[in-house]
């Protein structure tokens, strides 16, 4: 009996050799590119020749641990999204969102035209510079501190002291500190007292609110922070500082020269996301501590919004809803172009960013 190669001819035969081998091959360069220290891209486009729905089947485990996360922020943040077109309209409630009138830009050119809003803005962007300055290598120096500590009881237990506050609602931090900071019955104007100095009253001052506010802000932040920081040098590579030490390098030359480049990469895309919310200046820790004799230092974008919601900042006692639509807009494309302008000059200078 003759073969199939002779029967068919040559080219017939490499033809059915061919396809019977090309789906065996994929496979065998996937598994090779994946597990023999190919690089990641042969994989991938091995990987990539298959069917979508193939693949999907194949890791169905994973995409069903991230459904409901996947959902949660499909409902939460991304539906919501169509009340964004309030900012465009004149909106009122018994109109309904879709059904209010069309005006353009206009609750934009109300926003900037209004005469509080180069004072709202100054004071937005310095309060949240102060935060970005003091609070962001706060959590750093505190991770690289605990980080040198070798008695575990006493570091455990600073590590858990300085966590907790992140647990404490500003609400009631915020009545802690106005009787701590009383100018009548305060700890603090106690001990100036006692020291023959005169009661001063810091939330109700100019020139102190912004020191207390970036002092509690810290504060309350610091501990919380630090843990990011923590687990990146708890992954850095002991042999690196074994190797250093045996060069004759000090402490300080260890954290300057291996903890701290190590630490980098995290470090800058917790910047790019600190200078993305640049205008979100902390209303909870705001709203609870001041009051208006200090609106003038401590009046910002969200307590702007707050009062335009509730009728107060509008001038005619009138709810504006597409008004404080329109300044949440704002803020959110302002973050967003910060974001990428951050992540752009990242990669330039140091070659890590967020994307």
């Amino acid at each position: 009996m003759k073969k199939v190669g002779q029967i068919a001819g040559p080219a017939s035969a490499r033809s059915v050799s061919d396809r019977a081998i090309k789906p065996i091959a994929g496979r065998v360069v996937a598994k090779a590119a994946a597990g023999a220290g190919a690089p990641p891209h042969a994989a991938a486009a091995a990987d990539g020749s298959r069917p979508l729905l193939q693949r999907l089947w194949e890791h169905r485990e994973n995409y069903l641990l991230i459904l409901p996360m996947a959902a949660l922020v499909l409902i939460f943040s991304y539906v919501p999204m169509y009340g964004i077109v309030m900012a465009f309209k004149e909106y009122k409630m018994a109109d309904g969102i879709f059904g209010s009138k069309w005006i353009g830009l206009l609750n934009f050119r109300k926003l900037f035209a209004t005469s509080s809003f180069g004072t709202i803005m100054k004071n937005t962007l310095e309060i949240s510079g102060l935060r970005l300055l003091f609070g962001f290598p706060a959590p750093v120096l505190l991770a690289i501190l605990l980080n040198e500590v070798r008695h575990k009881p006493f570091k455990k237990t600073a590590q858990t002291i300085s966590y907790l506050p992140h647990f404490m609602s500003w609400v009631v931090l915020g009545g802690i500190f106005k009787n701590v900071l009383s100018p009548s019955s305060g700890a603090i104007n106690y001990v100036i007292t006692a020291l023959g100095g005169q009661p001063v009253n810091f939330l109700n001052s100019n020139a102190w609110f912004r020191v207390v506010l970036i002092a509690t802000g810290v504060w309350q932040g610091i501990g919380w922070g630090s843990i990011v920081y923590l687990a990146t040098i708890a992954g850095i590579d002991p042999q690196l500082y074994e190797a250093a030490r045996m060069d004759g390098a000090k402490r300080f030359r260890l954290i300057w020269n291996i903890t701290l480049p190590m630490m980098f990469p995290v470090m800058s895309v917790l910047f790019i996301l600190s200078v993305g919310g640049i205008l979100n200046a902390g209303f909870d820790q705001i709203f609870n501590l001041y009051n208006p004799l200090v609106y003038s230092s401590a009046d910002i974008l969200d307590t702007y919004v707050y009062r335009l919601g509730f009728g107060n900042a509008s001038g005619d006692g009138r709810i504006d809803y597409s008004l404080a639509t329109a300044v949440g807009l704002f803020k959110n494309v302002v973050g967003l172009c910060l974001v990428v302008v951050t992540n752009f000059a990242s990669k330039r200078l140091s070659g890590s960013g967020i994307w």
